[in-house]
């Protein structure tokens, strides 16, 4: 109790003091990057900015050779292909993905437990954290679809019984992710909205298309083009979507969600995610040691 009263006694007063800055201004705001670095940690600023927009682009926050070792692997992983379900949009457009809520020996879960991830989702929760889920995003070129506004609480509330909005997540680019491609947009400070209901649109669950075309009206739209190797940390009351790949480029990513160790699903569905476990931290030199180890065992 104590845990949670502290991260809403915090989001109250950082509301008192940011909401009259989330109106839409002509000042371009700069993006706030970091190389990646050993047990990444945030500083005060970002947290602020975090707190203040919903989410925090890092640039660099995976190098090349893990990215490498990612995606190569990822591209050969006929265990992944078979698991991957698509996602149609209202134009014909297909997106596949694929969500695992279990924890292996493999590249993909060194990530999850990557001190990268956990330790500045767990500033950002203001607590102890645990896997949620993990999920492999592939958009292909020309057909790759688009996903309509929505945000991860209106589906975890619904379908996964969690009780407050204490979850996060992180995009890592695998490929460059850009307009052109289709790109996570992002309404900045929409995480302060609350959790809004999702109706059907075009096949999927979007947010109430009424109250987002308010918030676009009066908040600044962000195309959050990425790297390969950055890292996009958003909260789950985010409101985002993206559009349709139009290049001749993929755009694969890997999201890693988290869930406070106090908001375990109160009762459990036939598909909720999973109940709390402690999360075992994986050494940063792991995501290499057992990629090359996974792509070796890959070669004829």
């Amino acid at each position: 109790k104590m845990i949670v009263f502290s991260f809403w006694q915090h989001e109250i007063n950082m509301a008192r003091l940011s909401i009259p800055k989330l109106m839409k201004s002509t000042n371009k705001r700069p993006k706030l990057c970091e190389n990646r670095m050993v047990n990444f940690k945030l500083t005060d600023a970002q947290l602020a900015r975090y707190h203040a927009d919903g989410y925090l682009l890092v640039d660099s926050l995976f190098d090349e050779e893990e990215i490498e070792l990612i995606l190569r692997i990822a591209k050969s992983d006929q265990c992944l292909a078979a698991d991957a379900y698509s996602r149609t949009d209202g134009e014909g457009g297909l997106s596949r993905l694929v969500a695992r809520n279990v924890l292996e020996d493999d590249i993909y879960c060194a990530v999850v437990r990557s001190p990268r991830l956990i330790d500045p989702i767990e500033q950002m929760l203001d607590c102890e954290i645990y896997h949620w889920n993990h999920k492999v995003m592939m958009k292909e070129p020309r057909v790759g679809g688009a996903w309509e506004w929505h945000h991860d609480y209106g589906y975890w509330y619904v379908d996964h019984s969690v009780l407050f909005p204490l979850l996060a997540s992180c995009m890592i680019a695998l490929d460059p992710a850009t307009k052109n491609n289709g790109c996570l947009q992002a309404i900045r400070g929409s995480h302060r909205l609350g959790r809004v209901e999702h109706v059907a649109v075009n096949g999927q669950m979007s947010a109430d298309p009424e109250r987002v075309e308010v918030a676009l009206d009066r908040m600044e739209l962000v195309y959050c083009e990425m790297q390969p190797g950055a890292g996009l940390f958003f909260d789950c009351n985010l409101i985002h979507r993206s559009d349709r790949n139009h290049s001749e480029n993929p755009r694969w990513a890997m999201i890693c969600s988290y869930n406070a160790a106090c908001n375990s699903p109160f009762k459990r569905l036939p598909k909720t995610h999973p109940a709390y476990s402690r999360l075992e931290r994986c050494p940063d030199e792991r995501i290499k040691q057992i990629g090359r180890r996974q792509l070796a065992r890959k070669r004829p």
